[in-house]
């Protein structure tokens, strides 16, 4: 060693190491597989490339409030006992070119999908979430007829977006002479068409359950994309004559009437909501579904976040046991009901409450604050979710946080199977589903339901770009000029 000079050698020796960690972290480096804490971090970030989905690096389960929180993916559940963690390259975002690090876990097929009490429990910043910051793209556009696209398509399902599905398939038939037959037969008998292939496409505002995409995938040969479209606010509807403000009610209290605790209009219950309310002396009558209802299944997620009452006796589902009151079929039925009924309430979306010029209930919200059902209310709900909704979006943005937010408010999706057989129907999905995501959602707001957010539209972006017939991509042929 030269004197003066002591530092040299070890000098260089960091800089040799530095410029090692350097090359192998741009070389795709190491990273730890999965981690575990108290904070769930880290996004998710799918890209659809010639129809198959790349899911992305780090895993990582969470404890959230209590509760385990599991990054999803929109990988197909596994059919092993156990979940597996993926890892793979960043993740490119279909539609704005958007990249962002990913963690997936592919759940089992038995595993619980579901949010927990109405809330999304997975670990913030998945891909739903993370591309809240990225932009639809608008350079692809449904603009006509498509030479080699099916002429008609058949869907069935939900009635809870049939008000803006009818408006929907009339316009699009305008604009590309593609005929589609949808039929409002409710969200249960829709999961039931798309899991027996007896429909192009279903309507329903109730996920499928991992067990139902199981079911589904013996047919489909893939797992069903879950294709958001709309949202809306389910609303408490009544026939009270006399009264002509609008009543004002807590989730107790409606879990209460629903429940038959609650019998009488003047109930302490509601009068203690409604001073200087002159409320009749009257038995309630209430109305709800009777079929297999995704607006019920929401309705009911709700109460059930509410009231341990409700959920212990009651719970939550598409059918439940109602413990009182009338059935009817259908949105369409429950607000034809109360209308007929006076001293009667049910529960319908907005439009129907709407349609039928029916008064609908201020609903008192996790901030205490009472919400009206407002296209604003229900985006506000839904926003407050942008950062929580897992990866396939399959959850329920009700009782949602936030000063203005409503806090009944359902997501509605349209299910299709990804693996077509017939090459000219798969056009005509792909293309009819880029329209209702994008052009179609100008007529969402005129017809009581809220646009989705925009970084939803770019999970239907992603999603759409999945669809292949005999396992070729159709999206260059869907959108030939993009």
């Amino acid at each position: 060693m030269i004197s003066g000079q002591p530092a040299r050698r070890p000098v260089a020796l960091s800089a040799f190491l530095l410029a090692v960690m350097i090359f192998v972290a741009a070389c795709g480096g190491t990273d730890p597989t999965a981690t575990s804490g108290t904070t769930g971090g880290g996004a998710a970030t799918t890209a659809a490339t010639g129809g198959a989905t790349t899911t992305t690096a780090r895993a990582t389960t969470a404890a959230t409030t209590g509760a385990a929180t599991t990054a999803a993916t929109t990988a197909a559940p596994g059919a092993g006992t156990g979940a597996t963690t993926t890892r793979a390259a960043t993740a490119t975002a279909a539609a704005g070119g958007t990249t962002a690090r990913a963690t997936a876990t592919t759940p089992p097929v038995a595993g619980a999908a579901t949010p927990t009490r109405g809330t999304a429990t997975t670990a913030r910043g998945t891909a739903a979430g993370a591309a809240g910051a990225a932009t639809p793209n608008t350079a692809i556009a449904v603009t006509g007829p498509l030479q080699g696209e099916a002429q008609t398509l058949t869907g069935t399902g939900a009635t809870f977006p049939q008000v803006l599905y009818s408006r929907w398939f009339d316009e699009y038939a305008k604009a590309t002479n593609v005929r589609i037959n949808y039929q409002g037969t409710g969200s249960s008998a829709g999961k039931r068409a798309i899991i027996e292939r007896t429909a192009d496409f279903a309507g329903s505002d109730s996920f499928m359950t991992d067990q139902e995409l199981a079911q589904a995938r013996q047919r489909c040969g893939d797992t069903i994309l879950h294709v958001p479209t709309a949202l809306g606010g389910i609303v408490a509807t009544y026939n009270l004559p006399g009264v002509n403000q609008a009543l004002k009610l807590d989730g107790e209290t409606l879990a209460g009437i629903f429940s038959g605790d609650i019998k009488r209009w003047n109930a302490p219950q509601i009068q203690q909501l409604n001073p200087g309310v002159n409320l009749p002396n009257q038995e309630i009558i209430v109305v709800h579904r009777s079929d297999g209802s995704g607006t019920t299944d929401n309705f009911t997620a709700y109460l059930a976040a509410v009231s341990d009452k409700w959920k212990n006796q009651v719970g939550a589902g598409s059918t439940v046991n109602w413990p009182t009151g009338i059935g009817a079929q259908g949105n369409q039925g429950v607000a034809g009901e109360i209308k007929n009924n006076p001293y009667s309430i049910g529960y319908v979306e907005l439009a129907y409450a709407t349609q039928q010029k029916l008064p609908v209930a201020q609903i008192k919200n996790r901030a205490g604050n009472f919400v009206t059902p407002t296209n604003e209310a229900v985006t506000n709900a839904a926003e407050a979710f942008i950062g929580e909704a897992p990866e396939d979006l399959r959850f329920k943005p009700i009782n949602a946080p936030g000063a203005s937010s409503y806090p009944i408010t359902g997501l509605t999706y349209i299910l299709v199977c990804p693996n077509q057989q017939d090459q000219a129907k798969a056009i005509a999905l792909s293309r009819m589903l880029w329209w209702t995501t994008h052009e179609g959602q100008q007529f969402n707001e005129p017809l009581d339901y809220a646009r989705i957010p925009a970084s939803w539209q770019v999970k239907a972006e992603q999603l759409i770009r999945q669809i292949k017939a005999n396992g070729q991509p159709v999206f260059p042929q869907a959108f030939p000029n993009r």
